[in-house]
């Protein structure tokens, strides 16, 4: 099965494969990526570890399906939740209560889709990545009609928090500051 869901011949994934990978996030969620070992997927199946690659490539793989699918999950739901929403402030409410159901309802995946951001190696890296940084950017198109509705430090704060979201924890700080001064003060 490949990062986005299909096996290597193109086919959408058997139920085998899918029982894998949703064990895979069971495990990757409680113990951790790195902690978490083929055999242990395979013992959560029922199956020995070698013969869960009748059915997925790799662990690699696995955690990359899991991330770029939660990716495409929640900017799936986003549009859904806005499309056809003209105002500027019903979108954006319609925007936010969709990011938040989306991770009360897939809190696993929701989970391991922040907390492995680091885990994915060369060539899934890179996939996992690409679509981490295109997020905040759609995320700003998106929400980019209301900065109209606002003010002027309000609308700089609204466009520059998807963009925060997306940067690495040790790059935020003068960012998070402007965007906490501006989006609170008077």
């Amino acid at each position: 099965m490949t990062a986005r869901g299909r096996t290597a011949a193109g086919r959408a994934p058997g139920p085998r494969a899918v029982e894998i990978r949703n064990a895979a996030l069971v495990l990757f969620a409680e113990r951790g990526y790195a902690a978490t070992t083929m055999a242990d997927i395979g013992e959560a199946v029922v199956m020995r570890g070698p013969s869960l690659y009748k059915h997925v490539g790799s662990k690699q793989e696995l955690l990359t399906q899991i991330m770029t699918g939660t990716m495409d999950d929640l900017l799936r739901n986003h549009r859904a939740a806005v499309a056809g929403c003209e105002d500027v402030v019903e979108r954006l409410r319609r925007a936010a209560e969709a990011h938040v159901r989306y991770h009360a309802r897939h809190r696993l995946e929701a989970f391991v889709g922040t907390r492995e951001i680091r885990s994915p190696e060369e060539p899934h890296r890179a996939e996992v990545l690409q679509r981490r940084a295109a997020m905040p950017v759609r995320a700003v198109l998106a929400v980019a009609p209301l900065a109209s509705a606002l003010d002027g430090p309000r609308a700089h704060a609204l466009l520059e928090v998807p963009l925060d979201e997306g940067a690495p924890h040790e790059r935020r700080g003068p960012r998070r500051q402007r965007i906490s001064r501006w989006s609170w003060s008077g």
